[in-house]
């Protein structure tokens, strides 16, 4: 047995320096870019999140027409690409699934060898592959994106085949901003291992997506709707959660790895949701999740004492993506539309300095084993 000490997970070990995001857990504060997130996801558009990922800097005027255009020129996506979309809808494949095995194409006519173009590349299309098969598989076919509309307003109108309203855009594009990074994350240290090999932007964020997939890391806000859905329906929210809790099942929506108070992504996209839904006059189901909140904080530190069990960041994903129509199967895949910015600004930043990820093991194995030819074996 060694005595190394082992971090199981990685966790507290610093392993790369980065001006993208910075976390403090204990203070519940996130910052992007140098930029307060509550500060930057209310006020910027996506693209002048992901121009400041990329750059260190918002962009002027100028410079965020350009870049807004140079993004939208790449949304449409190679013909085998959609070919993959296509077979994976009749195939019936998860939604993530999908756009694992799609994002793989994206290179078919990209050579993978200019980073920072495959970054745009990369973040530009993958609505267009979320949209397309959400269609195919209702049966319909798949909207073209356009040039003209921001990138959020863009996703929307892929989905429906109609312009957004405002508000949805501004609520969606306010999601984006608010889950663009999030440190060395499980999907961006994945990416990042991938580039320091010297490979592909194409085969970091493919990575990252099969990540992202996990339970563990983006699939919960699906099942905090479904709970908010029962909650209202049974009209009961105390006795929901109590059954929930004495039964040993987890309260979906709370707890978080690194933040031992309200995560601070949750008070933005709280914020953003009650503007929301203030706006579209309808309310209850806000004060329904407000409800929910307050009844779940209160019952977690009745139960689980000393845990610290507060809000995360995907119950108010599951409120607010849900307002702006996206169906609850996209939750996930919606996830993965905003973190490519983070993933691709990460990956870049990794190439910039690179040092290839080696981690080591301890042995807890034998060493001292004899050869026994299989004619002897028992």
């Amino acid at each position: 047995m060694s005595d190394e000490e082992i971090h199981r997970g990685l966790e507290d070990i610093v392993v790369g320096e980065t001006n993208l995001s910075y976390i403090d857990g204990q203070q519940g504060e996130l910052v992007i870019g140098g930029y307060p997130l509550s500060e930057l996801a209310t006020n910027a558009t996506f693209e002048e999140t992901l121009f400041l990922l990329y750059n260190d800097d918002l962009p002027t005027e100028a410079e965020l027409e350009d870049f807004s255009s140079e993004l939208a020129q790449y949304r449409s996506v190679p013909e085998g690409t959609m070919d993959v979309v296509r077979a994976a809808a009749v195939a019936e494949s998860s939604p993530m699934d999908t756009l694992r095995m799609a994002t793989a194409s994206l290179s078919l006519d990209m050579d993978g060898e200019e980073p920072h173009r495959d970054t745009l590349v990369l973040v530009s299309r993958l609505p267009t592959i979320v949209a397309a098969y959400w269609r195919l598989r209702d049966g319909d076919e798949p909207v073209a994106p356009r040039e003209d509309l921001s990138h959020a307003a863009n996703y929307l109108y892929m989905l429906t085949g109609e312009e957004p309203d405002p508000a949805e855009v501004r609520g969606l594009e306010t999601y984006l901003n608010t889950v663009v990074d999030h440190g060395f994350n499980a999907s961006t240290f994945t990416g990042r291992t991938i580039v320091s090999t010297d490979s592909d932007l194409y085969s970091a964020v493919t990575g990252a997506i099969g990540a992202l997939k996990g339970p563990l890391h983006g699939g919960a806000p699906g099942p905090v709707l479904d709970m908010l859905l029962e909650i209202q329906a049974s009209g009961d929210v105390e006795g929901y959660i109590r059954e929930t809790l004495e039964s040993g099942e987890r309260l979906m929506g709370f707890g978080h790895r690194v933040y031992e108070v309200r995560d601070p992504r949750a008070e933005v996209l709280s914020t953003a949701a009650e503007t929301f839904y203030e706006a579209g006059g309808d309310s209850a189901f806000f004060e329904l999740a407000m409800a929910v909140e307050d009844a779940s904080v209160d019952l977690l530190a009745e139960y689980k004492p000393g845990l610290n069990l507060e809000t995360n960041v995907e119950f108010y994903t599951a409120v607010l993506l849900h307002g702006a129509g996206i169906p609850k199967a996209l939750f996930t895949p919606t996830f993965a539309i905003a973190r490519a910015g983070g993933w691709t600004a990460h990956c870049l930043q990794q190439l910039d300095d690179n040092r290839l990820i080696r981690p080591r093991a301890s042995y807890v194995g034998e060493r001292d084993r004899t050869w026994t030819p299989l004619e002897d074996r028992q």
